[in-house]
C-alpha cells in the first residue's frame, strides 16, 4: 500500500445506504471472525447467510472453532464450511510468514511494523501481535486460492487485526463489524482508530456503538461509520397470545456483565409476594455456579431453572413458554435476544444501557431499568405480573412491529451488500 490511508472520496451518509446489492453480487467476499460458529453468536451466521441470499458468495473462516461444543444443526453445517486458521497447530502460520517474507519483504516489513505499532499500549503483548501477523501471512496464502474481492471481520478485536495486517500485506480492501460496549471501552488499546482509518467501512451494531466509536477515530473517519442492525430472520416473527402462567425468563451467556446476580436478588425479592413465580435462564457460562449457589442459599431451587446452552429451536419454545423476557444487562452493545423475544410478541424488561433503549420503548414494547438496581428491576417485574392480558397482547403486537422495521436480516444484509458493492472491481 503505497498511501496508508487510502481514504475513500465517496459521499456516502450513515444509515443513508441504498439496500442495493446490484454491485456485489456475483463476487466472492470472506468473513473472518475469531469463534465460529459459537452458540452465542447466532447472529453472524444468520447475516453470512442473508448476505449469500443477495448473490455474494461468502468464504468463511475463523481463528478457533473447531472443536466448539454445538447444538444446532446449522452451526454443524457451518462448521464444515469454515477454514480454521489454528486448527493444524502454529507450523503451518510460520511457515507462512516465512513464506510470504521470503516473496514480499516489502510488503511484510510494511506488516511487520504495523503488527509492532499495534502492540503499542495494548491489551496484549508484542508476541500475540506477532502471532496475528503470522495469522494474516497465512491468509494471504488461502485466499490466493479463492477470487476475494473483499474482507468483512466481526469484532474490532484480534479478528479486525488480522484484516488490516493483511491489508498491508497486499491482501483484499476490509471492513469489520463492532458489537459491544467493551470494544470501544478498550478502544485506545485495541487500536481502534488504525483499525478504521485503513477499513473501507466499520459496521456498527446500534446507534450507541457507532458514537462510541467516533469517540476514538478521526473526524475524518466518521463518514465509514454505519449503523447495521443484527437481524432475524422472516421465521422469527411469530404471532404469539400472552401467557398467564408468571414465568420470567433470562436468555444468554451466563457472565458477569448480563445482571444475573442481580436479576437473582430481585427475583427473590419478587417471589416473596408471588410465590407462584418462576424464573428461567437459558444458557449457560462462568457464572452459573455461583449463580447456582446463590440460588441454594436464597431457597429458591424450586422456582429458579437454568437449562444449559440449548438450540434456537429450544429457545424459542422457552420465549412461547415465558410471559416476559428479562435481560438485566450492566454492559451491552444490544442483545439480540431482545429482538428475539420481540419478534416473537413478548414484551421485554431490560436496561438503559448501551444501544438498549433505541429498540425498547418504556410502556409500548416492555419496561426499562437502571442497570444494577434491585429494587427497581423487581417493580419492573412485579407490574409485569400485575398487567392485564390485553395489556401484555398490546404490547407484544407492538414489539413485533419495531422488532420488524428494525432488525428484519434481509433488510440489514441487503445495507451490508450494498457497502460490499461500493468496494469491489466494477
Amino acid at each position: 500500500m503505497s498511501d496508508n490511508r487510502q481514504r475513500q472520496t465517496d459521499t456516502f451518509q450513515p444509515d443513508k445506504v441504498t439496500p442495493s446489492h446490484d454491485a456485489a453480487a456475483g463476487y466472492d467476499v470472506a468473513y473472518l471472525v475469531n469463534q465460529y460458529p459459537k452458540i452465542s453468536h447466532s447472529f453472524i451466521r444468520r447475516e453470512i447467510e442473508a448476505v449469500e441470499a443477495n448473490g455474494i458468495t461468502v468464504h468463511r473462516f475463523a481463528l478457533r472453532g473447531w472443536d466448539e461444543p454445538l447444538v444446532d444443526a446449522r452451526d454443524v453445517d457451518e462448521r464444515s464450511r469454515t477454514t480454521y486458521l489454528l486448527e493444524k497447530g502454529v507450523l503451518p502460520l510460520v511457515r507462512a510468514a516465512v513464506a510470504i517474507a521470503f516473496r514480499h519483504p516489502r510488503a511484510f516489513l510494511r506488516a511487520a511494523v504495523q503488527a509492532v505499532r499495534m502492540s503499542a499500549r495494548s491489551t496484549t503483548a508484542l508476541p500475540y501481535h506477532v502471532i496475528y501477523l503470522c495469522h494474516a501471512c497465512r491468509m494471504m496464502q488461502l485466499l490466493s486460492h479463492k477470487p476475494v474481492a473483499h474482507l468483512h471481520a466481526h469484532f474490532g478485536t484480534n479478528s479486525a487485526e488480522v484484516a488490516l495486517l493483511l491489508r498491508f500485506l497486499g491482501g483484499p480492501p476490509y471492513s469489520f463489524t463492532v458489537h459491544g460496549a467493551d470494544e470501544a471501552d478498550d478502544g485506545k488499546y485495541l487500536h481502534l482508530d488504525s483499525k478504521v482509518q485503513h477499513a473501507k467501512f466499520v459496521a456498527a451494531v446500534s446507534g450507541y456503538t457507532r458514537a462510541q466509536l467516533m469517540r476514538h477515530v478521526s473526524p475524518d473517519d466518521w463518514k465509514k461509520l454505519h449503523v447495521v442492525h443484527c437481524g432475524l430472520e422472516a421465521v422469527a416473527f411469530q404471532a404469539n397470545e400472552p401467557i398467564d402462567e408468571p414465568v420470567l425468563l433470562c436468555v444468554g451467556r451466563l457472565s458477569p456483565e448480563k445482571g444475573h446476580l442481580i436479576l437473582i436478588d430481585a427475583f427473590n425479592a419478587l417471589a416473596g409476594r408471588h410465590p407462584a413465580a418462576r424464573l428461567v435462564f437459558a444458557g449457560d457460562g462462568p457464572l452459573r455456579s455461583m449463580l447456582e449457589q446463590r440460588i441454594s442459599h436464597l431457597g429458591l431451587e424450586k422456582q429458579v431453572r437454568i437449562t444449559g446452552w440449548i438450540s434456537n429451536e429450544r429457545v424459542r419454545d422457552e420465549i412461547r413458554a415465558s410471559r416476559v423476557l428479562v435481560q438485566p444487562s450492566l454492559q451491552e452493545g444490544l442483545p439480540v435476544v431482545l429482538m428475539e423475544a420481540m419478534a416473537m410478541s413478548r414484551p421485554v424488561i431490560s436496561t438503559y444501557v448501551a444501544g438498549i433503549p433505541e429498540l425498547v420503548i418504556p410502556g409500548e414494547v416492555g419496561w426499562l431499568v437502571p442497570a444494577g438496581d434491585v429494587e427497581a428491576l423487581t417493580g419492573a417485574m412485579e407490574q409485569c405480573l400485575l398487567t392485564p392480558a390485553e395489556d401484555m397482547r398490546r404490547m407484544g403486537v407492538t414489539a413485533q412491529t419495531r422488532a420488524r422495521a428494525r432488525h428484519s436480516i434481509s433488510h440489514e444484509a441487503a445495507k451490508l451488500a450494498a457497502l460490499f458493492g461500493n468496494f469491489v472491481p466494477s
